[in-house]
């Protein structure tokens, strides 16, 4: 269960909105999300994503991202994903950043 003022949080709507749609990121989420500490472990979780598509990697960055700017995307690789994931993109940045 995600905590109701993690879900109000800018910081963290974008991202948790990208973990919970996205099928890959999906299965990392507990393994790498420690919601109780509010953090995200990201070395190891860049570590795992290694070998993944252009397009999770995408989604993996964009999440991060909307997480903590201090973690880049590329936007224009957006032209990696599919309709479903672009649409899954979108939606978290309009969250993030709306």
């Amino acid at each position: 269960m995600i905590p109701e003022h993690l879900l109000k949080d800018r910081y963290w709507r974008g991202t948790l909105y990208l973990f919970v749609h996205h099928p890959k990121l999906q299965r990392y989420f507990k393994k790498y999300v420690d919601l109780q500490a509010e953090r995200i472990k990201v070395v190891a979780l860049k570590k795992e994503a290694a070998p993944w598509s252009q397009s999770e990697k995408f989604a993996l960055n964009l999440a991060l991202h909307c997480f903590n700017q201090r973690h880049k995307v590329n936007l224009s690789d957006m032209d990696y994903l599919d309709d479903f994931n672009k649409k899954i993109a979108l939606e978290a940045i309009r969250l993030r950043f709306a």
